[in-house]
């Protein structure tokens, strides 16, 4: 069984958490360009199947690509330095990451020179006493939301950099407006992830983390980049 394969079987529908049980169910929309409109994407896909209270999450992949924040390898040039800091980050299942001279160099435009410098550092420095995750407590979600491409990327991104989306609380409130439901906009991979954006400052982040901290959407090429929250009766 390939490894693809296996992920998507074990994605379950629903998960329990603190005592309730939550149905999310995937939203299979067509291959998002630059020139589609987020909150029109999300609202021709979910308007029927929407009930009341249901909450929409959203790939912050999906909503990056509509901002434009999608670059061709070939048309990104690394520095030096991307490609000296590039070879020190550690590789995952999970995805690149910033471990190819072009999402590095993605990273440095995204987050300064400075900052990546003083993050790799500290990120050393951590390593040496065992711990982990210090890079990007530092850099931030700006780099930790660089994408690079992966066989198992659907096309044409496969042989894409996206960034993170741009004023993801501001972007989540406008497809809330449009869907009449609350919204998240996700970071969501294999190995954990973080609630970029939602529609309502008093939304439980936390909450929704734990939810979807399965990443039920999966990675590859499922083609869902949309998905719903949907608490099941007791």
């Amino acid at each position: 069984m390939s490894e693809e394969k296996s992920r998507k079987k074990e994605k379950q529908p629903v998960i329990e958490y603190n005592n309730k049980k939550y149905i999310r169910i995937p939203v299979k929309t067509h291959v998002i360009m630059k020139e589609d409109n987020i909150a029109d994407v999300v609202k021709k896909y979910t308007q029927e199947v929407l009930k009341e209270e249901d909450i929409v999450f959203i790939s912050e992949k999906a909503v990056a690509i509509t901002q434009g924040r999608a670059f061709p390898l070939d048309e990104i040039k690394p520095r030096p330095l991307a490609r000296f800091l590039s070879r020190y980050v550690t590789k995952t299942k999970a995805g690149i990451g910033l471990g190819i001279p072009e999402t590095m160099e993605m990273a440095l435009r995204e987050c300064g020179v400075v900052k990546i410098l003083f993050a790799a550092v500290v990120g050393f420095l951590g390593k040496l006493i065992g711990r982990r995750g210090d890079f990007y407590r530092i850099a931030g979600y700006k780099a930790s939301s660089i994408d690079g491409p992966t066989p198992n990327t659907l096309p044409p991104y496969n042989r894409y950099v996206v960034l993170g989306p741009e004023n993801p609380d501001k972007i989540a409130r406008q497809i809330s407006e449009s869907v009449k439901a609350e919204v998240a906009i996700v970071d969501i991979n294999d190995l954990g992830g973080n609630i970029l954006g939602t529609s309502r400052e008093t939304m439980d982040r936390k909450g929704l983390l734990g939810i979807l901290k399965d990443n039920p959407l999966g990675q590859c090429s499922e083609q869902t980049p949309i998905g719903i929250i949907r608490r099941l009766e007791d």
